[in-house]
This record gives C-alpha cells, structure tokens and sequence, in this order.
C-alpha cells in the first residue's frame, strides 16, 4: 500500500472552511482506480497543522490521480492564501506492516 501525507498548516480562524471543504468536496478521489480511503485529521492544538491521509494500492495509483483531469477538478478554487500559516508538506511512504482489527 502506498500512504501520502499531506500537512496543511491552517489558521485557527479557518479550520471550519478547510473542514467544511472537506465535507462538501466532489468525491473525485473516490472513484480513482486503486484509491483505498482518505482520512482527515485536525490538529489537536490550534497552532497544529491538519494531516490530509490518502492510501492508495500503489503508487502508480497516486501519480495517475494527480495527473489527471479530476485532480484539477478537485483542487480548483483553493482556500485564500490568508488561511495558511505556511507552506504545507507532501510525505509519501510505503507501508511496510499493516495492522488493524477487522
């Protein structure tokens, strides 16, 4: 499985639209061949950066998603500059060991 993290430092006074977009997003990323699932995790603290989790069958997978027409679709009309604290930051990682209780 192949697991990108996005990091998004988002100001406080924001957390409810990024979320909100979050929410109400088109759902392109769905029905990608090989997405497995999203996860969206907030910051505990308000200075924390939000981690933006997609896992993927592989990493073909992710470099064809965002190649594509629906990744443009999905990112267009960002948030303003102003609800970012700073730059965010793309990890990407294989998963070597896997463990969840089914």
């Amino acid at each position: 499985m192949y697991v990108v993290a996005n990091r998004v430092p988002v100001a406080a006074e924001w957390h409810d639209a990024f979320e909100e977009r979050f929410r109400a997003r088109a759902g392109q990323v769905d029905l990608q061949p090989g997405f497995v699932r999203m996860e969206i995790l907030r910051p505990d603290s308000e200075d924390g950066v939000y981690v933006v989790l997609t896992h993927w069958q592989d990493k073909a997978s992710f470099e064809n998603w965002v190649g594509s027409a629906d990744f443009k679709i999905a990112h267009q009309n960002p948030l303003p500059k102003e609800a970012f604290t700073g730059p965010g930051k793309l990890e990407r990682h294989t998963a070597i060991i896997v463990s969840e209780k089914i």
